[in-house]
């Protein structure tokens, strides 16, 4: 057996063990029909299969070491790891420490198409090892990052992808093209007082929607003859798809028994879009 396959064969062996430790399902994919996956796991929790299913490119040996972490080149996979029906993740087995590190692959193809790069390697921080002890954070951290691909979810991850941004589970969404062909989003987070309103022509700059925006009867308010939400300028048709979105979330701005309004968005996923918010709270405090 070449001694060159034994990093790779430790590498999917010491995968295996641990997600099979804590009772998890690995089916290994054969070699001659390897395209950039080695391992299809499925999660359990509490004994009972999830039906929750992510790929995994494992690699293993020292080549793969960087200054700074680990590298994955991406070679040629780089469609079917970012617009796949399923995420990959890649983990690398460091054989001199005997640790495991791992990334999200498709979320950073992704992420780096919005910003319009073409990337070369999967990038693996030091930190994200996965062990016994990290494996539930992976296990919660994955599974949610799957939840888009069921359901409703998968129109807001889309619609997130397109605007770069990470829409919560129970966030609501809706979204509007005008007749220029250019998209538009409503953004609103449970327990809190205002929404956002995400617009491409504005690069996505989001807009800060209250009901100070609105007159009494819901119409918003008026410059002769335009219509203007804080400090957008929109069409009629625009304006009173956004008036239905803002009255029909209004339930979901008030905060939930025993539980305090949430105050900005900063906690929001994506850093992009808390920047953002920042100079907007600078300029116009949001309460």
């Amino acid at each position: 057996m070449p001694g060159a396959r034994r990093p790779s064969r430790a590498a999917v062996n010491a995968l295996r063990t641990l997600l099979e430790r804590h009772d998890h399902i690995v089916q290994e994919v054969d070699g001659q029909n390897d395209f950039g996956e080695d391992q299809h796991v499925t999660f359990t929790e509490d004994g009972e299969v999830t039906g929750d299913l992510v790929k995994i490119q494992v690699k293993g040996g020292r080549s793969w070491r960087r200054a700074d972490g680990y590298a994955v080149p991406i070679g040629d996979h780089g469609r079917t790891w970012a617009d796949g029906n399923l995420p990959v993740l890649c983990v690398v087995h460091d054989p001199d420490t005997g640790g495991l590190y791992w990334a999200n692959a498709t979320k950073q193809l992704l992420a780096a198409r919005r910003q319009g790069e073409l990337l070369k390697t999967i990038t693996i921080s030091p930190d994200q090892e996965l062990n016994d002890e990290s494996i539930a954070d992976f296990v919660a951290e994955v599974r949610g990052y799957l939840s888009r691909y069921r359901g409703n979810r998968i129109i807001q991850a889309q619609l997130g992808e397109m605007a770069g941004v990470e829409f919560g589970p129970s966030d609501i969404v809706q979204h509007h093209v005008n007749v220029h062909g250019e998209d538009l989003i409503f953004w609103q987070r449970r327990g809190e007082g205002f929404a956002m309103l995400l617009h491409r022509d504005l690069d996505w700059h989001p807009e800060r929607i209250g009901p100070e925006h609105f007159h009494p009867n819901g119409r918003p308010n008026l410059l002769p003859g335009v219509p203007v939400v804080g400090n957008t300028i929109l069409s009629r048709a625009e304006a009173q798809w956004l008036a239905a979105c803002f009255d029909a979330a209004q339930r979901a701005r008030k905060p939930a028994v025993d539980d305090p309004p949430l105050h900005t968005n900063v906690v929001a996923g994506d850093n992009y879009v808390s920047s953002r918010l920042n100079t907007i709270s600078g300029s116009n405090p949001i309460r």
